[in-house]
């Protein structure tokens, strides 16, 4: 476990933890995401929020519905970052998991 000094949290800091989590999730793979990301990128967090929430197993949506909330700097910025971060490795994984079934059975058939 790291030990990290706490900074004062500034938006420049927030913004690069943003993006970190932005290059993670990657370019949008489907019609859904690419209007969840264009209204992020449009600062209407709002309708980004109402995706998450109507897609509950979606983990582009969820880190995305995070992400927003994250940009208003509260004492709750961390755990936001957190999750967002969180439900972007999730989504990275089942990508992965999706992209190796589809080699494996394309091998095996």
């Amino acid at each position: 476990m790291q030990a990290i000094q706490t900074q004062e949290l500034t938006l420049e800091r927030v913004n690069e933890a943003v993006v970190a989590i932005l290059n993670v999730l990657g370019i949008p793979e489907n019609d859904l995401h690419r209007d969840a990301l264009s209204a992020f990128d449009n600062g209407d967090y709002q309708t980004v929020k109402r995706l998450a929430a109507t897609n509950l197993s979606d983990h582009y949506l969820r880190s995305l519905g995070y992400l927003g909330g994250a940009l208003k700097l509260t004492p709750n910025t961390d755990t936001i970052l957190a999750e967002s971060a969180r439900a972007a490795a999730d989504f990275v994984k089942e990508r992965t998991l999706r992209q190796l079934g589809d080699a494996i059975a394309a091998a095996l058939n």
